[in-house]
């Protein structure tokens, strides 16, 4: 990636980091899936200096560019950068919080609104929560409002992730204006960006109280209209329990962030209770296999990468499995236990376990039955399940 903003700077374009990209640059954090640039080259520019370029629509941004896990989307600017009439301050994206730029070649940072002393009590931990009184005053009501709110969203998620429900409501009342359906891949991105935020609830939240996932993401909405036994769920509905459980992932190490597999795991993990609902004699049975299928409707939908959602569907379908793993004989788990993805579904199992305050005596049985199975699987005189093998079948 830094290889194609140098070339850019080398051909005399200037290229600013923009919006959460330039904020999080400022923040020292990790910039995550997607970096946002405002540049002086236009599309043409772009494209002669990669054959990579794309162009995923100017609703959201002038071309795009997949380095490995990261894409870069690039918005140019008609104006020169440099030229008197500064486009810094004139260039308005939807939301005024993300008017925060840094140059890639100076690292010096542009702040046309006078944010630094928010972004330094979001940096120290002293900002608190998010203020509706302010957020009236950055929100535009002349600019695109479906842009609007998930900036929004992402904003919560990212830097006021303890803001009250009461607040979260009184923020949504401000986003009463219709606005043309974002496309798959804003849909996609959006996503993607609320689960790599440490605590995405408040912008699941904000999205939920303005009726964006009502009409975007049913799936996840219906989640909303399902109660649970106060005995084994405390928490709230599932829908509570659901946001609940991505508290309690852990990011990887070196900035690596939180696992997409496993957030998206969690996310969907109970889809099929609004299916399952009444379904037999015992609520709920069945969930997790039609939470398999609905979970793969719903990415498959927003175009995730096939890899990635047979990954998560193996998650949501098997969810249910740790809790029952060291009663369940060897015939039924083996299979499962051997894939690869296991540690990730027993990282689901104890992020579940923990948002019902159940304890998590059961996750650390489930892990000691999967670590003997991964010692007796290497054990050339043992069987898969600790049994001693006959000699005629060591000999086979």
């Amino acid at each position: 990636m830094a290889n194609i903003l140098e070339e850019i700077s080398s051909a005399g374009f200037p290229v600013y980091l923009r919006g959460f990209s330039a904020i999080d640059s400022y923040l020292g954090r990790n910039s995550g899936a997607v970096v946002h640039i405002l540049c002086g080259a236009d599309v043409v520019d772009l494209a002669r200096l990669s054959e990579e370029i794309r162009y995923p629509g100017a609703a959201l941004a002038d071309a795009a560019f997949n380095f490995g896990s990261k894409i870069v989307y690039f918005h140019c600017e008609d104006t020169p950068i440099n030229s008197a009439a500064n486009p810094l301050q004139r260039y308005r994206p939807s939301f005024k919080f993300l008017e925060f730029y840094q140059d890639c070649k100076t690292r010096r940072f542009f702040d046309p609104n006078d944010l630094y002393s928010l972004l330094r009590g979001i940096r120290d931990g002293t900002a608190g929560k998010a203020d509706p009184a302010q957020w009236r005053q950055w929100i535009n009501t002349d600019t695109d409002y479906g842009r609007v709110i998930t900036d929004a969203a992402m904003i919560l998620a990212r830097y006021f992730p303890e803001t009250s429900g009461r607040a979260i409501s009184e923020i949504a009342v401000m986003f009463n204006h219709s606005y043309p359906p974002p496309c798959t891949e804003e849909q996609r991105l959006l996503l993607t960006g609320l689960l790599e935020a440490p605590n995405p609830a408040a912008g699941f939240e904000l999205l939920k109280s303005t009726g964006y996932i009502g009409t975007y993401w049913p799936e996840l909405a219906a989640l909303d209209d399902v109660d649970h036994s106060k005995e084994f769920h405390p928490e709230g509905n599932v829908w509570k329990h659901t946001m609940e459980t991505l508290r309690y992932r852990k990011a990887g190490g070196t900035g690596a962030g939180f696992d997409l597999r496993l957030s998206l795991g969690l996310l969907l993990h109970d889809t099929g209770k609004p299916l399952s609902e009444s379904a037999g004699s015992r609520r709920f049975d069945g969930h997790a296999e039609l939470g398999g299928c609905q979970a793969r409707r719903f990415l498959e939908r927003l175009g995730f990468d096939s890899p990635l959602v047979n990954d998560v569907c193996y998650l949501v379908r098997n969810h249910m499995l740790p809790a029952a793993l060291p009663r369940l004989p060897l015939t039924r788990t083996g299979e499962i236990m051997a894939s690869p993805l296991f540690p990730t579904l027993l990282e689901l199992y104890r992020c579940d376990e923990s948002s019902s305050f159940k304890g998590l005596d059961g996750y650390y049985q489930s892990s000691a039955a999967y670590q003997s199975f991964l010692k007796y699987r290497r054990n050339p005189y043992r069987t898969a399940d600790g049994k001693k093998l006959k000699k005629e079948q060591m000999k086979g």
